[in-house]
């Protein structure tokens, strides 16, 4: 048994691993920044250590501040969790370097799997099926569109070194090339350090299915089940299930069995996940990924095998062998996860809204699982992601299981922050859901998402006979169009920002509208931020001339990048802001003159 766990990681998975650990008799240590010092598995663990500053880059990135907790403390083992440094080869090894048991694969797996494209040598020796892709990384648009002619289109962009969709473009013609790879690079550069990226052929409607694999230092290896994870915003998943439902015994023992052979072709240790494009209609599957450490979904695999997963990384970790002696163990009826983000979904916007939690209160009813990182009074930080914990329901058939869950986020209490069980509640109750008619794009292609939850509010109107609008602020995030209360001397005309299409028109009760009697008044141009969050990245100068629609500058909110836009063509007057400043929701950003005027 390891004798102490220091737990590179926050939030939701950061608790789940110190409990496990309390079960097990062991010790352990938390490591946390200045904005975490009150936080949920600081409270729980044994012993903390502060890393530095609120920033992920001055703490929970900060790989020496990790190894020195470790040193400290007198830790003997670190567990990586999910996200942060849970895939990066070079903390793992440090961890190596210092005498220290990492609870994951060895560096070198980590590294060769890190690499896209290494994966995809990798699983070609291990003859797993694979969509076409580039041999190694691309370094132009026109690359892009040399592998669409020769490929046809979609073509998705890719990060070499990252995932979760960070770094990913779909390219749907060649005239999408030049932007789409633009923007990967930078969003991949700013998620993971690297700006490397390669190209796959996009499949637009296949299910996305994954494998969960574990082996031990002993040789062994095995395939433990497998979850769909199809329903997506923004290639991030919003609700998986195991098994996956619809799926052929033979197909699910081909895909279990190529995992393994990638698994050991890789020297692979622990807890893995092997995630794979499925077309179940024929058969057929394609390798996407290898995830080199626990999934935020695994407890759905832990319900329906009667298994946990994170207790079996301490043992392996530990030298122990495994104790699932055996592949495709048959599960136990269907579980389903949703992830619980706290995030605004009005308008199919999923706008990202941190703050203070008064209230958190999970089901108690038979087959239900609440795993969070947040109790009462605390705090959703706008630094990190924005998962506040995951609802997971049991029963013995997925409609019941269906049925359960409906029951179950109808009794989750939540107060304080806007979080995602509207968007559950709808997709779970879609007759296409319900029929597993889903696939990686149902959600926001083939369904109209925004007109099943509730609207954005329009602005209050105190005339509403009247009929001249008089204009107001408008940003780009996106693809969409917010219109931002615009502020008069007698004060601001609502209190919520609203969304339009992006044609321009009259809504009844919409906008600020001019008062009987009174004058009209041009546009201020002036941009607000719609959302609380830091600046990425700045992509214009003051007195550029920008198109309608043009990036101006990039804002991260909770660890998702959102393209803020130009309203309108013209000028850039004044920028208000600058790269690492840290935003509230409806900050000035830039000002744009129509016209140059």
């Amino acid at each position: 048994m390891l004798s102490k766990v220091l737990i590179a990681n926050r939030g939701e998975i950061a608790t789940r691993i110190i409990r496990t650990c309390a079960e097990a008799g062991i010790p352990s240590v938390a490591v946390h920044s200045q904005a975490d010092a009150n936080a949920l598995h600081v409270r729980l663990a044994d012993e903390a250590v502060l890393l530095g500053a609120a920033s992920a880059t001055d703490s929970y990135l900060a790989i020496d501040k990790i190894i020195e907790a470790a040193a400290t403390t007198g830790a003997q083992a670190v567990h990586p969790g999910y996200g942060f440094l849970a895939e990066n080869a070079e903390f793992a090894k440090a961890v190596e370097d210092a005498g220290l048991i990492f609870i994951g694969p060895p560096s070198s797996a980590i590294n060769v799997m890190g690499s896209k494209i290494a994966a995809r040598e990798i699983a070609a020796q291990a003859e797993v099926p694979q969509v076409p892709g580039s041999p190694s990384t691309i370094a132009s648009a026109a690359d892009v569109i040399a592998f669409g002619d020769e490929h046809g289109y979609p073509v998705a962009i890719k990060a070499t070194y990252g995932g979760g969709g960070r770094g990913m473009r779909m390219v749907a013609s060649a005239a999408d090339a030049e932007s789409a790879f633009a923007s990967a690079k930078q969003e991949s550069a700013a998620a993971f350090g690297r700006d490397d990226v390669y190209l796959e052929r996009y499949l637009s409607s296949a299910r996305h299915v994954e494998v969960q694999v574990f082996a031990d230092k002993h040789g062994n290896a095995v395939w433990i089940g497998d979850r769909d994870c199809s329903v997506q915003r923004r290639h991030q998943k919003l609700i998986e299930e195991a098994p996956a439902p619809g799926l052929s015994a033979d197909l699910r023992r081909a895909m279990g069995e190529a995992s393994v052979r990638l698994a050991k072709a890789v020297g692979y240790v622990g807890a893995g996940t092997v995630e794979f494009l499925v077309e179940a209609d024929q058969d057929r599957f394609y390798f996407l990924e290898m995830n080199t450490r626990i999934q935020v979904e695994h407890p759905v695999t832990e319900m329906t095998l009667g298994l946990d997963l994170v207790a079996e990384q301490l043992a392996v970790a530990a030298g122990e062998p495994l104790s699932i002696t055996e592949s495709g163990a048959t599960p136990r009826g269907h579980a389903i996860e949703v992830r619980v983000n706290a995030e605004d979904t009005r308008g199919a916007l999923f706008m990202p809204s941190p703050g203070p939690i008064s209230t958190v209160a999970a089901p108690t009813r038979a087959g239900v699982r609440w795993d969070g990182g947040y109790e009462s009074g605390d705090e959703v930080q706008p630094y990190y992601d924005s998962l506040v914990g995951k609802l997971i329901v049991w029963a013995p058939t997925r409609e019941r299981a269906l049925d359960r869950l409906a029951f179950a986020l109808d009794e989750l209490v939540i107060d304080g922050v806007p979080t995602t069980v509207p968007a559950a509640r709808a997709i779970i109750a879609h007759k296409d859901f319900r029929n597993v008619e889903m696939h990686t794009n149902w959600l926001e292609r083939d369904i109209d998402f925004a007109s099943m939850l509730a609207p954005l509010e329009e602005p209050a109107d105190a005339d509403a006979d009247a009929e001249e609008v008089l204009p107001r602020n408008e940003v780009w995030v996106g693809d969409r169009r917010y219109v931002i209360p615009f502020f008069t001397p007698a004060g601001p005309a609502a209190a919520t920002p609203t969304a339009e299409p992006a044609a321009p028109r009259r809504v009844a009760g919409s906008g600020t509208r001019k008062k009987r009697g009174g004058s009209g008044a041009a546009a201020s141009g002036e941009i607000k931020s719609p959302m609380q969050g830091t600046v990425a990245q700045i992509d214009v100068e003051v007195g550029a001339t920008v198109e309608a629609g043009q990036v101006l500058m990039v804002l991260e909110a909770m660890k998702m990048q959102n393209p803020i836009r130009a309203a309108i063509a013209g000028v850039v007057e004044s920028l208000a802001v600058k790269v690492g400043e840290v935003v509230p929701s409806g900050a000035a950003l830039a000002t744009v003159t129509a016209g140059g005027e």
